[in-house]
């Protein structure tokens, strides 16, 4: 584990790299904690993840990468246990400035759950346990930044780096807070920072696969426009780029065979690569706020549809193809304890192209398609406290809020959102028993029901405590009234390819308690 002197120490060795022409003029040392206790009821599964819907049912289907496996059991009185950890999140960074506009920044971190990984003598023996420490610490940023380029307002920013683009919707830091996660990126950003105007370009490396230069990696470019006419205004445009050069094949064969499926049009996948295009504006008026954000999402998506395999292959002409938004507007009152109340909502375009008819399913060279949802990049949007990660797509969510300042230091929200699946998933007909499910159209998988939309209410209480400028304290309480989608099952999880199924439709408690201390 490196202690601060120990990063202190790394730090001023790296910046002993630098050129010679630039000369420190300045080390600021720092850091942050945040500590957060959550508690779930028992909604979700306690161990593994549960099948809900065995293979056998859905024979000839293009079900997904990840079958029906869900997380969700949404079932108190059977099974089950309620979630309950503590994590902490511990940063320690340096700061130097140089002559000449260069700087160079260097920030550690570790996020670790209460009871693991730390040592700690057996209260059986008394014996020391070690940790396994090799995942402890990682370098969350390290970066060289040289501004004012040429005498001119360009920053060129190069090294591991958090990106945060606009309100964070589809690029940030990854950071909902449960579970703590944060990220960073390899990359290269070069920013134009006018009066009015402030361009970002950047280019990163999200795969390293050891090719040729370019080849067979994983890397995302950007490029982000801001235009601010007024004070209280901005108006976003972006173009964001993903690539995956990895070669994808559901076989490998003879000459003779690849002919074969050449003949027969299948096992011929592109790359991975999608285009995401995107407005965006917020600002304020009198006391009015708003923010509104569009993005619309075109591209190769094989590596999704290599996920849907029927008869051997997937889907090869699988396309992104969809749109997104967010749109919030609110309106804060000039009186006692500054009530602001808001609506909004969120849209994340999907398909669900799970079902067969009963030609499909008793042709032996039935062509699967893949369901393509709208893939959320990096996202650090948690929509709500049950489900979404920042990875949930194929569903929509409305929302009202109200919040006020008792004092000045303490803040009081109230929210209540409902949550719809865009596409839903047609089942196979089933009979229940409690959590019992009969398949009544088995072997028959082309015989289903109509899908659920509903995925529930969920009402948030959430008090925030500025205690001190360095110190702040929440507290939190969310109940999920849970909707027939979730009983019934929806692939709304992993950007529409994981699946949310309970096995009933019981509700849910969340509390949480945090505290985060910068320094």
């Amino acid at each position: 584990m490196l202690n601060r002197a120990g990063v202190v120490g790394v730090f001023v060795a790296v910046i002993s790299t630098l050129p010679g022409f630039a000369e420190l003029q300045n080390v600021e040392v720092g850091g942050s904690m945040e500590i957060w206790g959550n508690w779930f009821t028992n909604f979700y599964e306690s161990g593994d993840l549960g099948e809900r819907i065995p293979p056998a049912w859905l024979r000839g289907r293009p079900i997904g990468p990840f079958g029906t496996l869900s997380p969700i059991r949404a079932y108190r009185r059977k099974g089950g246990s309620g979630l309950g950890y503590i994590e902490q999140r511990t940063t320690l960074h340096v700061n130097a400035d140089f002559t000449h506009q260069v700087s160079a920044y260097f920030e550690v971190d570790s996020i670790e759950v209460w009871g693991e990984d730390f040592r700690s003598p057996n209260y059986l023996t008394g014996a020391d346990q070690r940790a396994d420490s090799s995942d402890d610490v990682e370098v969350h940023q390290a970066y060289l930044e040289i501004r004012e380029i040429f005498e001119t307002p360009l920053k060129l920013r190069l090294g591991r780096q958090e990106i945060l683009l606009g309100s964070e919707w589809l690029v940030g830091n990854g950071h909902p807070c449960n579970p703590l996660t944060y990220l960073s990126f390899d990359a290269i950003r070069l920013s134009y920072e006018g009066e009015q105007v402030n361009v970002d370009a950047f280019a990163s490396k999200l795969n390293e696969r050891l090719g040729d230069f370019g080849k067979d990696d994983v890397d995302f470019y950007g490029l982000y426009a801001t235009w601010s006419p007024l004070r209280e205004l901005c108006i976003d445009a972006y173009w964001l780029f993903l690539h995956d050069g990895a070669t994808v094949q559901d076989t490998a064969g003879s000459p003779a065979f690849e002919w074969g499926e050449r003949l027969r049009g299948v096992d011929d996948y592109g790359h991975t690569q999608f285009h995401t295009l995107g407005l965006r504006t917020a600002g304020e008026w009198n006391h009015l706020d708003f923010e509104f954000e569009a993005a619309y999402q075109y591209g190769d998506a094989a590596g999704v549809g290599v996920g849907f395999p029927v008869n051997g292959h997937g889907d090869d002409s699988a396309w992104y193809n969809t749109w997104a938004g967010h749109g919030d507007i609110g309106y804060t009152f000039q009186v006692k304890f500054e009530p602001r109340v808001h609506v909004g909502g969120d849209y994340y375009g999907g398909e669900d192209r799970r079902h067969i008819d009963f030609l499909d399913w008793i042709n032996p060279l039935y062509k699967p398609r893949a369901s393509v949802s709208f893939n959320r990049l990096f996202s650090d949007w948690e929509n709500d406290c049950f489900f979404d990660g920042s990875g949930m797509s194929n569903y929509w969510i409305a929302r009202a809020g109200l919040s006020a300042r008792p004092t000045e230091v303490l803040e009081v929200t109230f929210d209540v959102s409902y949550l719809q699946v865009v596409a839903p998933f047609d089942a196979p007909v089933m009979a229940r028993f409690g959590s019992l499910r009969l398949p009544l159209g088995w072997p028959l998988s082309f015989i289903t029901k109509n899908g659920a939309r509903d995925l529930g209410y969920e009402t948030t209480l959430t008090a925030a405590y500025q205690y001190s400028e360095e110190l702040s304290l929440e507290a939190g309480w969310s109940h999920l009234f849970t909707g027939k989608a979730l009983r019934d099952g929806a692939f709304v999880d992993q950007n529409g390819m994981g699946f949310f199924g309970g096995l009933s439709d019981d509700d849910a408690d969340y509390f949480w308690l945090g505290t985060t201390f910068t320094f």
